[in-house]
């Protein structure tokens, strides 16, 4: 099935976003702090989220974003490359991550690694630039432009001069711990490709991103329990001129209306873990406000499904549930109060942003 979609802005109550600490601006050190965090100097605050990588799949770095969405300015910092050394994974910024912050109103600071200690033939526990952050939430704090026009002047005037402290920095952690990083070819390509012009790095990121959708979309993770084959390819167009690249794990089409179903599946635990859940939702955040959405060329009304499933649930219930049905089953399956209180909210969550929650039984 081709699904195409648009989404031209977000609207979304946020309720299951946790309480941040708190940190004075002056003493913010983003390699001591937590995922997320709030930081003040007595007049103004943000929220500060931080990723571990910039590859959006290795570290799940939605639930972290997530949690700042309640604050008015949002800060999110992605290191732009993540190398663990030649016998490891070496990652880079995409296009889309970018986008979707500037949909979210998060403003991105652009980050890259200083030092870091030796593991075997690898690296671990790669520390960034604190102080270079704490100079950019800085500037922020005098910006009074969108965080897209932010995003999007850090990529044209910015991005060049951090992959060239990138460069630096992993020459020096390759001499400071003797282990051999992937060659600076990688690295001069991603400057030389995305260039000064944005649409240069959109077009860079699209191709590794349909590259990857393509391989997602055979493979079903072990986090996810498909009652059928039917994943779906999903570019969404947004109002930047640029394109998500999704994967939608079920798609179930009945006339004018077709399920989008995210799905979440624990294979030990009576439910998935709440970062894989909130995980699930930030997917809902997106497809809540999807526009015009078509299917095989037919428009279409889009229906949002987050499906939660395990071997050991029994019965089923939804968000639409009646609170007899959700306590029945909550005592079904012996969930605990405070994760009973967490599916009450995530209900709540989904019946103000319209969309669903089913929790059921996964299939064999």
């Amino acid at each position: 099935m081709n699904i195409t979609a648009k989404i031209t802005g977000i609207k979304y109550d946020v309720t299951l976003a946790k309480e941040l600490p708190a940190f004075r601006l002056n003493d913010f050190d983003i390699n001591n702090s937590p995922p997320a965090c709030i930081i003040h100097d007595g007049k103004n605050a943000f929220a500060v989220s931080k990723w571990v990588s910039p590859k959006r799949t290795r570290s799940y770095p939605y639930e972290r974003v997530y949690n700042t969405l309640n604050l008015s300015k949002k800060i999110t910092i992605i290191p732009v490359v993540k190398d663990e050394g030649a016998a490891g994974d070496r990652d880079f910024l995409q296009w889309d991550s970018i986008s979707l912050m500037s949909l979210l109103d998060v403003y991105v600071i652009l980050a890259y690694y200083t030092s870091a200690s030796k593991n075997e033939n690898k690296i671990k526990r790669q520390k960034l630039d604190s102080a270079y952050i704490l100079s950019k939430i800085k500037e922020i704090k005098q910006y009074h432009s969108s965080s897209l026009h932010w995003n999007l002047n850090e990529l044209k005037t910015n991005l060049h001069d951090v992959i060239d402290k990138v460069k630096s920095s992993y020459r020096q952690m390759e001499k400071s711990t003797g282990i051999k990083f992937h060659g600076v070819d990688g690295l001069d390509n991603f400057k030389n490709e995305i260039g000064e012009d944005v649409s240069r790095f959109m077009k860079f990121s699209r191709g590794k991103a349909e590259k990857a959708q393509g391989r997602e979309y055979v493979t079903i993770q072990p986090k996810e329990n498909l009652s059928s084959k039917t994943k779906a390819k999903i570019p969404i167009t947004n109002y930047l001129g640029g394109q998500y690249f999704f994967t939608v794990d079920e798609v179930s089409r009945s006339k004018e209306n077709l399920k989008l179903i995210e799905k979440k599946h624990s294979k030990i635990d009576l439910l998935p873990a709440k970062g894989d859940i909130i995980d699930g939702v930030v997917k809902m955040i997106l497809f809540s406000n999807l526009t015009d959405t078509q299917a095989d060329g037919k428009e279409v009304n889009c229906k949002p499904v987050l499906e939660l499933t395990s071997f050991q649930i029994k019965s089923s219930i939804d968000s639409n549930s009646s609170e007899i049905t959700t306590a029945r089953f909550f005592k079904e399956n012996g969930v605990t109060a405070s994760k009973a209180a967490f599916f009450r909210k995530l209900f709540k969550e989904a019946k103000a942003n319209n969309f669903t929650v089913n929790i059921k039984q996964a299939n064999d």
